[in-house]
């Protein structure tokens, strides 16, 4: 019941700061979409015309999860860093919930507000480029929930980490870039790649908005490889959160800026 109510706390809160900052959420917006313009005139001048499509089809999936990746790991390394400049982190830290529930928190309402923008911009994006996708929701929210879990992890160990240093702005910077990279690479070029957090989901929903597959038709080793990822990279990163708050009470790190 207590998480309940901070996550009702901070869905508001996630609310009134988007409604509040009104430009900086419509600048957010026109930067990505800008960015999808530019990837799709980048493709429609100079691609492959026999694959064209496909080509177009494949950016518009994979710049909403990168739109989606960071949001959700990202901006979690943000809030704890203005915390701590606010002075605001040792107040979280005396609250009787624990840190890491009201940090969970802050990732599932961000999730949850800001995925009203990123349909929006998912929709903008085949009316621009006059491809639409097979918006298969049966099939899209089991993978998409499973995929959000592993972000979720990966997000509290960037949270972990920030608790400790502080500043790590430089970082959250260079990892845009990764994020980039894990959700541009198709796993037919690295396989590998499958086990990372979170790419093996949106592999799948490509084929699901792309090639038209439905979650009953993948197989079952698909599926296991995406539940492991989801279990294994929460449990990592709520591991290594717990640690790093650990860490940071023992050495009174939270009262400090």
């Amino acid at each position: 019941m207590r998480f309940l109510n901070v996550l009702n706390a901070n869905i508001r809160r996630e609310y009134l700061l988007l409604k509040r900052y009104m430009p900086n959420t419509i600048a957010m917006i026109i930067t990505f979409y800008v960015l999808f313009l530019g990837m799709f005139a980048g493709i429609s001048l100079i691609g492959d015309p026999s694959s064209q499509d496909t080509n177009i089809q494949y950016v518009i999936v994979n710049y909403i999860f990168w739109f989606l990746a960071m949001l959700v790991v990202n901006d979690i390394g943000w809030q704890i860093t203005n915390e701590a400049t606010q002075g605001t982190l040792e107040q979280l830290g005396m609250s009787p919930i624990g840190i890491w529930k009201i940090m969970m928190s802050r990732l599932i309402s961000t999730t949850i507000i800001e995925f009203i923008i990123i349909i929006a911009l998912l929709y903008l994006s085949m009316l621009t480029a006059g491809q639409w996708l097979n918006v298969d929701v049966l099939s899209i929210l089991p993978i998409l929930i499973l995929t959000l879990i592993s972000m979720f992890g990966l997000g509290m160990i960037i949270a972990g980490f920030t608790m400790i240093l502080k500043q790590i702005q430089a970082f959250l910077q260079i990892l845009q870039f990764l994020l980039a990279g894990l959700t541009f690479v198709p796993l037919s070029v690295a396989p590998f790649l499958a086990f990372f957090p979170f790419v093996k989901g949106i592999d799948m929903v490509r084929d699901v908005m792309i090639n038209g597959v439905s979650i009953s038709q993948f197989p079952i080793g698909d599926i296991l490889i995406l539940v492991f990822n989801a279990v294994f990279y929460f449990g990592l990163g709520l591991i290594i959160f717990l640690r790093c708050e650990r860490f940071a009470m023992q050495k009174g790190l939270l009262a400090h800026y």
